[in-house]
């Protein structure tokens, strides 16, 4: 199975510093953040048909 790891930590910071920006009554000037993912690919995920024999 392949999954995408997300960053739970930097999600979970820059979502707390949103909301503590917002609950002060900051007018916040972007409320869209983009973080780095990773491809992960398991041991049980299949190759292309061409490598299957």
């Amino acid at each position: 199975m392949t999954t995408v790891r997300q960053p739970l930590t930097e999600m979970t910071v820059a979502a707390t510093e949103l909301a503590l920006a917002l609950g002060r009554g900051e007018t916040v000037s972007r409320i869209g953040i983009e973080l780095a993912t990773t491809l992960v690919v398991r041991d049980s995920a299949a190759g292309p048909a061409a490598d299957r024999t």
